[in-house]
C-alpha cells in the first residue's frame, strides 16, 4: 500500500514535469534577424544597387588595446553571420585592429530583396562601398568559407586597397562542377531551404565541419541559422539562400588564385570535408570532392605570396573549434605578412 502511493505520487510528477519539457520551442527570428542579439551594436549602411534601396548590417568595433592604425574587415560564410564572428572580433580589437563586420546583402541582417543578381563581384563592391562611406582607404580582408571566395574577389578587385588577404577555411579551393558534382537549380535550392530542419542543419554541420565533434556553444548559431529560416520571412529568406547558393557553385575563383598580388594568409582545419553539391554526387565523384590537408597545400602553391597555417584535426571553423589556438596563429600570421 505504502509503496503504490509512492508510485501513483512519482507518476503525478513526472506528468506534471513533462509538458513543461515538451512545451519548449524553438527560437524564430525575422527576415533580417530581427530578435537575435548580435554581440556588438549594429549599425546599417544603406545605399542602392540594381535598382534596389538596399541595407547592409555591419558592426564597427574600435581598437581596445593600443591601437595599431590598422584595419580588418571579416568576411562570414554561406551558413553564418557576422556575430559568429564574435570570439575574433574581440580578439582583434584587443591587438589593437578597428574591426568592420559586415553582413552581405541576402545574409542575416541585412536586406533580402525579391530579385537580385548575385555575384562576388557585386558584394565585394557593396563591400567597398561601406568601407569607403566609413573613411578606410585600405585594410586587411579576412574571409571564412564562403567569405573566402569573396575576399578573394575583393583582393582581386581592389588590390591597392587590399592590405592582405586572410582566408579561413575557404570554399572554392577546387571547382566542384568541374570535378562533376551535379547541378542543382535554384529552384531546387529553394525547395532544399524550405526544409530546413534544427536537426539537420546540426547533423550536417557536426559531420561536415566538425569531424563528428559537437560544442554546446554551437547550438546558438543552429538557432541563429534555423531560426531566421523558420520566422515570418522563411520564403524570401529561402529565396535568397537559394539565389546565393547558385552564386557559390557557378562562380569559382580557383582559377584566378594564381592572379592574387597581395600577402595573403591560408588557414586551413585539415579535417574540413564541406564541398558544395557533395551530398547528390555519385560515390566516386564524393570520394574526390572536399579534401581541405590536400586542398590547402594545393592552393597555397598557386598564390603567388602566401603562407599557410594547417590546423591538424580541426574542421571548418577552427576559430569557432579552438579560439585560442587558432587567434594565436593569426595574430602572429598577421604581423610576419
Amino acid at each position: 500500500m505504502h509503496l503504490s502511493r509512492s508510485l501513483c505520487i512519482a507518476s503525478a510528477l513526472a506528468a506534471v514535469a513533462l509538458p513543461a519539457f515538451a512545451v519548449t520551442k524553438a527560437p524564430t527570428y525575422g527576415p533580417e534577424l530581427q530578435g537575435f542579439k548580435y554581440p556588438y551594436p549594429v549599425q546599417h549602411f544603406s545605399f542602392q544597387s540594381q535598382g534596389k534601396a538596399l541595407q547592409m548590417g555591419y558592426m564597427d568595433v574600435a581598437a581596445k588595446g593600443k591601437p595599431n592604425g590598422r584595419s580588418i574587415v571579416l568576411m562570414h560564410g554561406k551558413n553564418f553571420c557576422g556575430a559568429t564572428w564574435e570570439a575574433s572580433i574581440k580578439s582583434l580589437s584587443d591587438a589593437g585592429y578597428r574591426v568592420i563586420t559586415p553582413d552581405q546583402i541576402g545574409f542575416c541582417t541585412s536586406s533580402k530583396p525579391d530579385h537580385y543578381q548575385y555575384s562576388f563581384q557585386q558584394l565585394a563592391i557593396n563591400t567597398h562601398q561601406l568601407l569607403e562611406t566609413l573613411g578606410i582607404q585600405k585594410a586587411t580582408v579576412l574571409g571564412h568559407s564562403t567569405g573566402g571566395m569573396l575576399a578573394t574577389r575583393y583582393a582581386l578587385l581592389y588590390p591597392q586597397q587590399t592590405e592582405q588577404l586572410v582566408m579561413v577555411n575557404p570554399i572554392g579551393l577546387e571547382d566542384w562542377k568541374a570535378l562533376g558534382v551535379p547541378y542543382r537549380t535554384v529552384d531546387q535550392w529553394y525547395e532544399r531551404e524550405l526544409k530546413m530542419s534544427a536537426e539537420g542543419a546540426r547533423k550536417y554541420q557536426q559531420s561536415t565541419y566538425y569531424g563528428g565533434r559537437w560544442k554546446p556553444e554551437y547550438d546558438r548559431w543552429i538557432d541563429m541559422l534555423v531560426g531566421m529560416n523558420k520566422g515570418p520571412g522563411q520564403k524570401q529568406v529561402a529565396w535568397n539562400s537559394a539565389l546565393i547558393y547558385d552564386m557559390i557553385f557557378t562562380q569559382p575563383v580557383y582559377y584566378e588564385f594564381k592572379d592574387l598580388q597581395v600577402p595573403t594568409l591560408l588557414m586551413i582545419g585539415t579535417a574540413d570535408t564541406t564541398a558544395i553539391g557533395s551530398d547528390i554526387a555519385s560515390p566516386a565523384v564524393k570520394a574526390k570532392v572536399g579534401h581541405y590537408e590536400v586542398l590547402g597545400k594545393q592552393v597555397s602553391r598557386q598564390i603567388p605570396h602566401s603562407t599557410l597555417v594547417e590546423f591538424p584535426g580541426l574542421g571548418h571553423a577552427p576559430q569557432m573549434e579552438e579560439p585560442a589556438q587558432f587567434h594565436k596563429a593569426l595574430l602572429q600570421g598577421l604581423s610576419a605578412l
